[in-house]
């Protein structure tokens, strides 16, 4: 009996047994639907976030901090040295932590370093009300534009540099501010006002000269205000809850603006001229070997540099993580859907003892009777799987569009199913079949023909 008789007659043996084929094949079939959804899911988020990372940071550039800490998990265990360079307080696991900040010494050093190119500042600043004429004001946020970024726009456009009186108004404070469509908003003036913090110092110096009088002045004085017009450049589309979420109320100003803005709030402040982190721009930094020897040489003044190959290593981690974690699962169910082919075959072998006998009786050799039940334990896998893939590939592209719209993440799709994956899947799943029928099969290739032919 050649190769293509055997497989004829094993597909003959399950088709006469649809039932039990079926049941088994389906209980095949949720493992490789959970596989197939997580290998989709994986390649989808893999994908959306190096197409994030590639619309929003410049290759060529570091991020640089005061330190690496920034950049790495902090042991908030212990009690945390003062430092009088920090800014900021971030809370980690519910316990606050210090963040050192940039002076202007530290980004003229940065910028001493051989192969910097520029050196530019990151300022996110909270500003007291954002308003126009006629409207209500409203608290706000405003981040710098780097000509490097393309938000999706819902109307104007963003060419080269933001003039310094432009601002990209995000599609939330649309309505708030009285415009009825993004085109009507393109055009007009909207006002942005800071508040001027009292200066701290001339009210230790009236404190320390023991100045009561000044004391009291300077703490009833009334806190001065100062509003800049904006006219508005372009309206931003709200961008996905999976990139940042709330960055929809970022009003996007001239990096120069913003800096005037955030000197007028904090002047006489510990945070004037402070900053988080900066963006230092590599001479000819899409080499990986030069901006990995000044990434060195930043880090080894005692900064924390991170480029763009590091944050997407960093988010590829998080992915893969919650990706094992599913993957598990679907291999529970893979591991039991082998008892149940062991289970298949088993009783397969008890019903066709008889047949067994006559085969063997006939000259068949028990190499034959091995690969005729080790077949139809691999067809048992390959229709589980394949019934699996198909569902999932089916309802992956059945919801993707909902998903994305969802999400906000216009036309990506967070189900991305490729071909290898699936093909590669469906053969892990036959051989795994073909293991589990290994005992079987030797259990019919070992029964003695005359007892064979004797069982009713």
């Amino acid at each position: 009996m050649n190769l293509i008789d055997i497989f004829r007659r094993s597909l003959r043996s399950l088709g006469s047994a649809r039932a039990r084929t079926l049941l088994t094949a389906f209980a095949i079939a949720v493992g490789a639907f959970a596989l197939t959804m997580t290998l989709a899911a994986t390649n989808g988020a893999n994908n959306y976030a190096s197409r994030v990372i590639k619309d929003n940071f410049d290759p060529s550039e570091l991020i640089v901090s005061a330190n690496q800490d920034l950049f790495s998990a902090t042991d908030t265990s212990t009690p945390q040295e003062y430092s009088p360079n920090a800014t900021s307080v971030v809370s980690q696991a519910g316990v606050n932590r210090q963040i050192d900040s940039l002076s202007d010494t530290d980004v003229n050093a940065i910028k001493a370093i051989p192969g910097v190119e520029s050196v530019q500042t990151n300022t996110t600043l909270s500003v007291l009300y954002v308003t126009r004429d006629g409207e209500r004001k409203y608290s706000a946020t405003v981040q710098a534009y780097d000509s490097y970024k393309s938000p999706p726009l819902l109307a104007g456009s963003l060419a080269g540099t933001l003039a310094p009186n432009a601002a990209v108004l995000p599609e939330d404070f649309l309505s708030a501010l009285g415009f009825r469509s993004p085109q009507e908003a393109i055009g007009k003036t909207i006002r942005i006002t800071v508040q001027q913090k009292q200066d701290q110092s001339q009210l230790l110096s009236a404190l320390l000269s023991g100045n009561s009088a000044a004391v009291l002045a300077g703490l009833r004085a009334p806190s001065q205000t100062v509003e800049t017009k904006f006219v508005i450049a372009a309206v931003s589309q709200k961008p996905s809850v999976l990139v940042q979420p709330g960055a929809e109320l970022y009003i996007t100003l001239a990096p120069r603006a913003v800096a005037t803005l955030a000197d007028t709030a904090t002047r006489g402040t510990d945070s004037y001229h402070k900053y988080l982190t900066v963006y230092a721009k590599v001479t000819d930094g899409t080499n990986p070997a030069k901006l990995a020897a000044v990434q060195a040489k930043v880090k080894k003044l005692g900064y924390g540099a991170q480029s763009v190959v590091d944050t997407q290593k960093t988010i590829t981690q998080i992915i893969t993580i919650l990706q094992g974690i599913v993957l598990v699962f679907g291999l529970i169910a893979i591991v039991a859907s082998i008892f149940g082919v062991v289970n298949t075959m088993y009783i397969s072998v008890l019903q066709r003892t008889r047949e067994i006998g006559l085969m063997k009786a006939l000259g068949m050799r028990k190499r034959t009777i091995t690969l005729l039940f080790l077949l139809e334990a691999g067809l048992l896998g390959l229709l589980g799987g394949l019934i699996g893939a198909l569902a999932g590939i089916t309802i992956g592209v059945a919801l993707n569009p909902t998903i994305s719209r969802l999400l906000s993440i216009g036309d990506a799709r967070i189900l991305a199913f490729h071909a290898t994956q699936i093909i590669g899947l469906l053969v892990i799943l036959t051989v795994i079949a073909m293991m589990a029928g290994i005992l079987p099969a030797r259990k019919a290739a070992q029964l003695d023909p005359i007892e064979a032919l004797r069982t009713e």
